[in-house]
């Protein structure tokens, strides 16, 4: 692959939804200097799940969460997280004692050519590469494992998982590059509980509902007492109730289907030409849809709406190289498989 440029799930996902955006991260390698908490969290419950399905061991999992949140005494919004990703792998280990499948390997990086599947060439300029969350076998079938974390396991987020293209993609690379003969996925979802730590009040919003009730009463008086803040242990005695529940969690199996599978490495091959003729003429567009996308303002708007001012840049962002991912942990070796031909898509 020397001499091609990586691409990922990641960065063909964010040139999907605006290009404009792939461009500041993938081109000009800028991230926020602010990192996102929804995004922070999803990374360390993969990485405790990693030790999890390694281990068996739960006291090493939890440790792996605590180092996540150094700051979580003095920080009461990452003292948050940490509560509630400690319960969360806490439920997911009392609900999962012992697995049906087997490990083959966890956390696994690959790097493969990306072939036009109309001649069988091999793109000059990309190469594609991620990290598959792991590779188990059920029933004697190879699957790719695929974790992810959401804020609720509904229909409409469960027939989302049928059209997803990364563990299409992932199951595609480890057949044709690992040699692992995956005949389909099975998602491990995690819900996150959305549960908040009662702050209290302070004296002003207590004077004024004082007050407030004060005026309700004919004697003009009232008995209310300020609402103290919640204790660490209540909210994490709450949060273990709530993790309890096994609808929290959710195994989904699909087996690949071989005319999905042809069309996402059509799309595969489709969508990189795109990104290449983009960069070759310096035209990512934005795509104001995305600009607030699920209610949130899209993390490079403020460069948008500046022309990219420079003094922005150097204050709010910094320079990463791209797809971090691939770089947090050493690749493993490749692992074994039964031995036998892969059939060919």
């Amino acid at each position: 692959m020397t001499g091609r440029m990586i691409a990922t799930q990641t960065m063909l996902s964010s040139f999907r939804s605006c290009r404009r955006a792939c461009e500041w991260r993938y081109v000009h390698q800028l991230v926020p200097l602010e990192e996102n908490a929804v995004l922070h969290f999803g990374s360390v419950i993969h990485r405790a799940l990693e030790v999890w399905h390694r281990d068996r061991h739960l006291d090493r999992a939890l440790a792996v969460i605590d180092a996540a949140y150094v700051n979580r005494a003095a920080d009461a919004s990452e003292r948050a997280d940490w509560s509630n990703a400690r319960a969360m792998m806490r439920g997911y280990a009392a609900r999962y004692p012992t697995e049906e499948f087997e490990v083959i390997c966890l956390e696994k990086v690959f790097e493969g050519p990306i072939v036009n599947p109309a001649t069988g060439a091999h793109s000059r300029k990309l190469a594609f590469a991620g990290r598959i969350d792991g590779i188990v076998r059920l029933e004697r079938k190879y699957f790719v494992l695929e974790t992810k974390t959401t804020a609720r396991i509904d229909e409409a987020y469960l027939e989302g998982l049928w059209i997803s293209h990364q563990p299409v993609y992932y199951s595609i690379f480890a057949r044709e590059v690992l040699g692992i003969p995956v005949v389909g996925i099975l998602w491990n979802v995690l819900e996150k509980a959305r549960l908040q730590q009662g702050r209290g009040e302070t004296d002003e919003e207590f004077a004024r509902r004082r007050a407030d009730l004060a005026a309700k009463n004919k004697s003009g008086t009232t008995r209310a007492s300020k609402w103290l803040p919640e204790s660490d242990e209540s909210f994490q005695a709450r949060l273990a109730e709530k993790y309890a529940n096994p609808a929290m969690y959710h195994r989904l199996p699909i087996l690949l289907d071989m005319d999905r599978v042809d069309e996402v490495k059509r799309e595969l091959w489709e969508l990189t030409q795109a990104f290449n003729d983009a960069r070759r003429r310096s035209a990512f567009y934005q795509n104001p849809a995305f600009c607030f996308h699920h209610g949130r303002p899209c993390a490079y708007l403020p460069l948008c709406r500046s022309g990219g001012n420079p003094a922005l840049i150097e204050n709010a962002y910094r320079r990463v190289e791209p797809h971090e991912e691939l770089r947090e942990r050493p690749a493993e070796q490749a692992p074994p498989v039964e031995p036998g031909a892969v059939p060919a898509f």
